[in-house]
């Protein structure tokens, strides 16, 4: 053994394998050594904030759009009894910035809830009449002339 070199008694022994714990895959020992995240949800807040969202078109009254969906709505209560089939553009606005999106929907008209003013189709759908951008009859619905 040479004497100048410090760990000359060790260097030779066997690796110790312990009786008592499992081995570690290598796997689990790389990833101690993994990247670690400082800022927690910065990646999501970086995401969220890059996320683009519509905002909210203003309907000009006394055009011919607003002429039309209020005649379709005068309509759609006038004839309670027979099974409308409607399209309807409205803002859905966004719960975690300002905006919102749209979204087309069709299907079969149920009432208009006047006690929050909203707009229902036979399959549980609740639009906020404020919202609505679009209302058109589709389907075998038609308008009377």
């Amino acid at each position: 053994m040479d004497q100048n070199f410090p760990y000359s008694d060790i260097i030779n022994l066997p690796h110790h394998v312990s009786t008592t714990r499992k081995h570690m895959s290598l796997h689990d020992r790389a990833s101690q050594f993994s990247a670690f995240a400082a800022l927690t949800g910065y990646d999501d807040d970086v995401k969220e904030a890059g996320r683009l969202t519509d905002e909210k078109l203003e309907i000009i009254y006394n055009d011919n759009k607003t002429d039309t969906m209020d005649s379709v709505l005068r309509y759609l209560e006038e004839n309670p009894k027979e099974e409308h089939e409607i399209s309807v553009t409205y803002f859905v606005p966004d719960t975690k910035k300002g905006g919102g999106k749209y979204l087309t929907v069709e299907g079969f008209y149920k009432l208009v809830d006047i006690s929050d003013m909203s707009l229902c189709l036979k399959d549980g759908t609740k639009i906020n009449i404020n919202d609505i951008y679009d209302l058109q009859l589709s389907g075998r619905s038609k308008l009377p002339c």
